[in-house]
């Protein structure tokens, strides 16, 4: 009797998890369908765009340059200094007048790990397997779907709208100035570009110490981009 219910129990867990990963899909799908679809998705090779960063109380100009599976970059003027951010399929380098002068260096191996999934359109979730990441379906709050998204060692959360299927919001953990801290980014004002893909043109991210905010000007998809922009330039 006990090994009856000891299967039972076996295959209702089977069950459930099943029903639970079936259900993480369903949510990526219609995810995936909400930012164009799959099939234009896969047509998308580069993204362009010119953004007004706002940062304790500062606007300042920013570009940033996808192009698919290959790299991402972010460059921004500020009070007269150029920070950038670049991820590529290999690595990642960075310049942060605020940490350690002009020159490029190595991004640090966390930071790396935790904006990786930017060097494609459609980030961590779209063909999340093919990219060797894990997802986990956390349940919901209020509208929005919380999924848990592994990516090698880092963990973030994504909440997904239930209506829209559109992403509002990510959670994660990294570094700031040396010290531990928890990120939050957010996205809103999402508009479906000429090309036919759904981008937000409203996003924050708040490290705790400070914040931006990122409204996007400017839009061009499959534009002719040197890959050579995202080589870490010689010191």
């Amino acid at each position: 009797m006990k090994k009856v219910k000891s299967l039972m129990l076996a295959a209702t867990v089977l069950l459930v998890s099943a029903a639970q990963a079936q259900t993480v899909d369903d949510i990526i799908a219609k995810h995936t369908e909400a930012l164009g679809g799959k099939e234009k998705i896969s047509q998308v090779k580069s993204i362009y765009m010119e953004n007004s960063v706002e940062v304790m109380g500062n606007t300042s100009p920013s570009v940033e340059t996808l192009v698919q599976g290959k790299g991402f970059k972010s460059e921004t003027d500020a009070g007269g200094m150029k920070f950038v951010n670049t991820y590529t399929d290999k690595g990642g380098w960075m310049i942060n007048p605020m940490m350690g002068g002009s020159d490029a260096q190595d991004m640090p191996d966390e930071m790396y790990k935790s904006g990786k999934n930017q060097i494609y359109f459609g980030g961590a979730l779209v063909d999340y397997a093919a990219k060797g990441n894990k997802v986990e379906l956390l349940g919901k709050d209020g509208n929005d779907y919380k999924i848990k998204v592994t990516a090698g060692t880092n963990e973030s959360t994504y909440y997904i709208d239930g209506t829209t299927y559109y992403v509002t919001k990510i959670t994660s953990k990294g570094e700031m100035m040396g010290q531990p801290t928890d990120i939050t980014m957010t996205f809103s004002d999402y508009k479906k570009t000429d090309f036919g893909i759904v981008i937000p043109y409203t996003r924050s991210a708040d490290f705790g110490q400070f914040a931006l905010s990122y409204k996007t000007t400017k839009v061009e998809v499959n534009k002719e981009i040197d890959p050579k922009i995202f080589d870490k330039p010689a010191k």
